[in-house]
């Protein structure tokens, strides 16, 4: 194992909304020993390592609540200057937002508003009380 880190060119990229996003990619994939701090440390701060093999070059993708943000993959490209692209047919792996609002898990046939069940809304509640529900977060007091 090299003791020499590998070189870090850091590359922002704009999103199409102007904020400007920084990926670090290591020039040469490296190997590194993890100690018992580091893996502590770790259990806090996600990160998933891509190697690109059409460039050799390594990006480190930051994970929150078990999702990298697609719009990073832009700071990827080839040898040309393509950028990377994710694609997902069906939208079968794809998140669009983490929502205290809604709650959705279609393989379980699970649809919910603030917690509460949609079909439980449906029978007990008037549009406007769910309409009340997702502003302010609770059904109004009668």
């Amino acid at each position: 194992m090299s003791d020499t880190p590998p070189t870090v060119t850091p590359i922002l990229v704009q999103a199409p909304n102007g904020t400007e996003i920084e990926l670090k990619a290591a020039s040469t994939p490296t190997l590194i020993e993890t100690t018992e701090e580091q893996k502590h440390e770790e259990e806090i701060y996600n990160t998933l390592t891509v190697t690109d093999n059409r460039t050799g070059k390594t990006y480190t993708l930051d994970i929150t609540s078990n999702c990298i943000e697609a719009i990073k993959l832009l700071a990827i490209k080839d040898k040309e200057g393509v950028v990377t692209r994710s694609f997902d047919p069906a939208y079968m792996n794809t998140v669009c937002c983490k929502s205290s609002i809604s709650f959705i898990d279609g393989d379980k046939g699970v649809l919910e508003y603030r917690g509460i069940p949609i079909r439980q809304l449906a029978e007990n509640a008037s549009l406007l009380e769910t309409y009340f529900l997702i502003i302010y977060g609770e059904l109004p007091k009668p």
